[in-house]
């Protein structure tokens, strides 16, 4: 499976991110991208305006995402990215949304709310109550978290026992002190104890460190952007993860049960 990671700065404006994000489809449609996994949060972001991504959600139903359908249809390629969407109670959910030649195939809304260093995503978000569905690329099955999911190590290690073989995060990730450190490890971290590749997109820009990468199912970063806007290309091989599963059996010799939700 070819990988496509796109880096960018998310404007304050829905309709500049849209072009965006067509841009970037067919970019990886050309280079014959199975998966396309683009960052968190990409309707509208302003540093200065944290109460924005309520006032910019949209419906799934809502042009944003109806133009990245449009666009997608007659092709394999399959998108992922992070949206915030209305809730009936006038708050938003954070929700990792799928889509595939004019459909939208899975929906996750994140379960981990980044309420840490100061920062309070739960003041606008709900939590999702549901363990992301898997969903099938190019025959890979790809288990789907969020940014802050990555610092619990329960979520991902569900999703492998799911059947996952591949992880995808779509993030935000703020700089600060570590915090590229963090980052690194945390997507290494989940990527060798669960011996599963991991597809780790960061949004880059004044506020986010970019730093995307791809980790192989033995802990080794085979791609990464720096922290300028970026496409970024990866091969899955189904040999690699046969291998790392058969040298390094965690998931056959743990003596721990499937984690599951409170």
């Amino acid at each position: 499976m070819k990988v496509a990671l796109g880096q960018f700065a998310v404007s304050r404006e829905w309709e500049a991110n849209v072009e965006t994000c067509l841009s970037l489809m067919a970019k990886s449609r050309e280079a014959g991208a199975d998966l396309l996994v683009l960052p968190e949060g990409i309707l509208a972001r302003d540093i200065t305006d944290p109460d924005l991504v309520l006032k910019a959600a949209q419906p799934l139903d809502g042009p944003f995402v109806s133009k990245l359908l449009a666009a997608s249809k007659g092709n394999a390629l399959t998108t992922m990215m992070s949206i915030h969407t209305p809730t009936p109670d006038g708050r938003a959910f954070n929700v990792l949304i799928s889509i595939r030649n004019g459909e939208i195939i899975s929906e996750y809304r994140k379960l981990h709310l980044y309420d840490a260093f100061n920062m309070q995503e739960s003041r606008n978000v709900n939590p999702g109550t549901e363990v992301p569905p898997l969903v099938d690329v190019a025959g890979f099955k790809v288990g789907l978290m969020t940014c802050y999911d990555v610092r619990f190590p329960e979520l991902a290690r569900r999703l492998v026992l799911d059947g996952a073989e591949v992880l995808v995060l779509p993030a935000a990730w703020v700089k600060g002190p570590l915090k590229e450190m963090h980052w690194e490890v945390l997507v290494t971290a989940r990527a060798l104890e669960n011996t599963s590749y991991i597809v780790a997109v960061g949004e880059c820009g004044e506020r986010n460190i970019g730093n995307s990468m791809v980790v192989d199912p033995l802990g080794v970063a085979i791609a990464r952007a720096a922290e300028a806007p970026a496409l970024v290309f990866a091969d899955i091989e189904r040999e690699r993860l046969a291998h790392a599963r058969k040298v390094l059996p965690v998931l056959e010799n743990r003596c721990f049960d499937v984690p599951q939700l409170k």
